[in-house]
């Protein structure tokens, strides 16, 4: 996939695929392709116009808080010294600074509850500089390995198959001029505002067209039903109350008057003040330890004392549900894992995960 342009930091090696690197810009570059980078693009202006609205109010962030974010981060990714962070910064393109800022944008996100005004600039058009803080968000946050894994998986599609139909491109054609609001007179200036030539779009068409000729002969009723059977606990849905109260001793009283006096959750929540939230879920979402505590549970059952992080909380069963193959949710996860399993085992094939390499421009 040549370029016609090269940012700062844009040049990280991401993978390589029969002998050709693909770089960040690659990875973003197909992203915006399937229309998938709209909502992260936006986030990332809402983070920044919050952080510039802290600076003209003189909003001090919170450098307790920050440190305690960098830290949890470090721990995610088992950094346990100062030169293990660097080193893997510096693997990614990134330094302390860029590390440091990423926090303090995210920490202004949220201290920063009036509306904000966020600059009304497309990827494409922004300067240098923002899309350089952009991909430091794209790869702090783990999307920038996403969008390395959706790359990897189309890639390998084309690698492990037949040249995709000419009706097949045709058809992923219309649907990238649909979704990117352009009639085909338009795909030129589209292609110049994006830095990519037309050889570089017919590569992403050909691309998709493969990548969705396995997804459309993965998902059908027999495999995804397979898969139910399969993720019946994992999928299980639970509709759960929870009270949440500052000591075991509260705890306990509530629970007395839940299972003894027949008061309900809300009412005791109620009366003694105590904060009361509905939690619907999956098992399948809760942490390892957590999920143990529902296996075997009925509704109507009462979870608890729980010991939470600032206290107790009771938590009472209202339903418990198993997956239903008609219910988008579920199929959703179901074709999921079917893909991420296919895709994955296709990738290791075909394609190599670089995230952390350089690439080397071509010479002239």
């Amino acid at each position: 996939m040549e370029t016609t342009e090269s940012t700062s930091g844009l040049d990280l090696v991401v993978c390589a695929c029969r002998g050709q690197e693909y770089t960040a810009r690659d990875a973003i570059d197909a992203a915006i392709f399937r229309g998938e980078l709209y909502v992260k693009w936006k986030e990332f202006l809402h983070q920044v116009a919050a952080e510039r609205r802290a600076d003209e109010l003189d909003v001090e962030p919170d450098e307790s808080a920050i440190s305690g974010a960098a830290e949890a981060f470090r721990y995610e990714y088992d950094l346990i010294t100062a030169e293990e962070t660097e080193a893997w910064l510096a693997n990614r393109s990134l330094t302390f600074d860029d590390f440091s800022d990423y926090f303090t944008r995210q920490y202004f996100a949220t201290a920063i509850r009036e509306k904000v005004a966020p600059d009304e600039v497309e990827y494409q058009c922004a300067s240098p500089d923002l899309r350089r803080s952009f991909l430091t968000e794209l790869i702090l946050s783990g999307d920038l390995d996403r969008m390395t894994s959706d790359l990897m998986a189309r890639l390998a599609a084309r690698c492990a198959g037949k040249e995709p139909a000419t009706e097949a491109i045709t058809a992923e054609e219309r649907k990238f001029l649909h979704r990117n609001r352009i009639k085909s007179a338009q795909r030129a200036d589209w292609l110049e505002k994006l830095g990519r030539d037309s050889k570089w779009l017919d590569e992403m068409l050909a691309i998709e067209a493969a990548y969705r000729r396995h997804c459309d002969t993965l998902l059908v009723p027999e495999a995804r039903q397979r898969e139910l059977l399969a993720l019946r606990l994992p999928l299980t849905r639970f509709e759960t109350e929870v009270i949440e109260l500052e000591s075991l001793d509260a705890a306990r009283e509530a629970l007395f008057c839940v299972r003894e006096d027949g008061m309900s959750m809300e009412e005791v929540a109620t009366e003694g003040r105590y904060p009361y939230r509905r939690a619907d879920f999956l098992l399948e979402d809760l942490p390892v330890d957590a999920q143990q505590r529902f296996v075997s549970v009925s509704a109507g059952d009462i979870l608890g004392p729980l010991a939470r992080r600032n206290g107790f909380e009771l938590c009472r069963v209202i339903n418990k549900i198993e997956p239903q193959a008609d219910d988008p949710n579920v199929q959703s996860r179901i074709d999921q894992r079917l893909l991420e399993r296919h895709f994955s085992e296709l990738a290791r094939r075909h394609v190599q995960r670089r995230l952390g390499g350089v690439s080397t421009p071509a010479a002239e």
